[in-house]
């Protein structure tokens, strides 16, 4: 297998556009643009781009960003586009009621956190970092009506998303309109070869090819692919919904999320998240499917996405953990201590020292059943919080409070 071959294998490997002929079509438009490149002796300018509405990356995030890395390895131009505009806009593809308007100072915020987390998986001496608030700003409402004039409306409602929330008389705002507009005047301002997106996305991947040739650029090919399931096994990760895995979060929480995945989805985790190959990848089918121990197989992967985002000996220690705390049910050695000060509720104190990403989640987890106090399952959020004694939360969250 020569270079560009192997370059198109590797960069395809788990790409989903739910059309094969648009596969077909991007495979070969990519195989053309690598000998174009080749022969001009420079490398492709590729990039993905972030809205930035929680503060941290999760591993749906990861999938983009590991093929982005393939690219740099291979010696291509990265931009990692962080959304510090088109998050204030808010983009139809992935849900099916409108985002709330961002807050622009939360946005900054989370732009900042989300460019020191992308470098624990891209070269940080090969990405530019760009922030589309830079040129899309500037862009003049004459700008704006000029590509519009590329699209018909017909194209936006036939989108699935959208056809759902007209007929449940949903509201549609017409700024969700303008996303595919802003998320290809990106591709335009970057002269992009290639993009890469989510499956779902691929209407607006498919938006900036148009614009870019609005603006007499050669369209970009896009690259599309799964979205992740959360930890839930039945919505996409999103940290909203509390079932993610967020890349700076420590090795043992990373490890025991991992490990509580349902087996439904492990193929696909190991497939978006590992290094793993088509033929191991093939093997590890057989062995589900003959009976293999799931458990076994999920501390592998447990183990594998630790070590990525924080080393070999803390994917080692946070292994420990688990099968000291959960397998075998034993407190751990070292436990966070958290001094009470006043009147606090039980709530309360787990999302102050983070035991919670929220009070709502809190009061969510109480309910269900998830937070014991010394041993004991506690139902009721505006409980009082005493002092010295241990609260779990889930299987592997503790707490001793002072």
């Amino acid at each position: 297998m020569d270079d560009i071959e192997k370059q198109v294998a590797t960069y395809m490997l788990s790409s989903d556009f739910g059309d094969p002929q648009i596969k077909e079509q991007m495979t070969k438009e990519l195989r053309q643009r690598l000998t174009e490149a080749k022969k001009e002796n420079r490398p492709l300018r590729v990039y993905c781009g972030y809205d930035v509405t929680a503060p941290d990356l999760h591993l749906g995030h990861t999938i983009t960003m590991r093929k982005l890395k393939q690219f740099q390895d291979f010696g291509h131009d990265v931009n990692f586009v962080i959304g510090t505009f088109t998050t204030l806009i808010g983009d139809p593809s992935d849900r099916d009621t409108a985002r709330s308007a961002a807050i622009e100072e939360r946005v900054k915020q989370n732009a900042q956190s989300y460019a020191e987390q992308a470098f624990k998986i891209l070269d940080k001496k090969k990405t530019q970092v760009r922030y589309n608030n830079d040129w899309l700003s500037k862009l003049t409402f004459k700008d704006v009506i000029n590509m519009a004039s590329c699209f018909t409306v017909q194209q936006f409602l036939v989108r699935d998303r959208i056809q759902k929330r007209l007929e449940s008389n949903d509201p549609i705002w017409l700024r969700e309109f303008l996303y595919p507009l802003a998320q290809g005047y990106d591709a335009v301002q970057l002269k992009t070869d290639v993009q890469l997106g989510a499956t779902e996305q691929l209407f607006n991947l498919m938006a900036c090819r148009r614009l870019q040739e609005f603006y007499g650029q050669k369209p970009q090919i896009c690259l599309t692919f799964p979205v992740l399931v959360g930890i839930d096994g039945a919505d996409r990760m999103s940290k909203s919904r509390g079932n993610y895995i967020g890349i700076d979060e420590p090795p043992e929480t990373i490890y025991g999320k991992t490990m509580s995945i349902p087996d439904s989805i492990l193929l696909q985790y190991y497939e978006l998240l590992t290094d793993i190959t088509a033929e191991e990848l093939a093997e590890l089918k057989k062995q589900i499917e003959s009976g293999a121990n799931p458990m076994s197989l999920k501390k592998r992967l447990a183990f594998d996405i630790v070590k990525q985002y924080h080393g070999e000996q803390s994917a080692q220690q946070a292994e420990e953990h688990f099968e000291k705390t959960v397998q075998n049910k034993e407190l751990p050695d070292e436990i966070e201590e958290y001094k009470i000060s006043g009147n606090i509720t039980i709530s309360q104190l787990l999302a102050q020292s983070g035991l919670a990403a929220s009070r709502s989640e809190a009061i969510r987890l109480i309910k269900q059943g998830a937070v014991t106090v010394d041993g004991k399952k506690i139902d009721d959020a505006n409980q009082n919080a005493i002092k010295s004694v241990t609260i779990k939360v889930g299987k592997r969250r503790y707490l001793k409070t002072i």
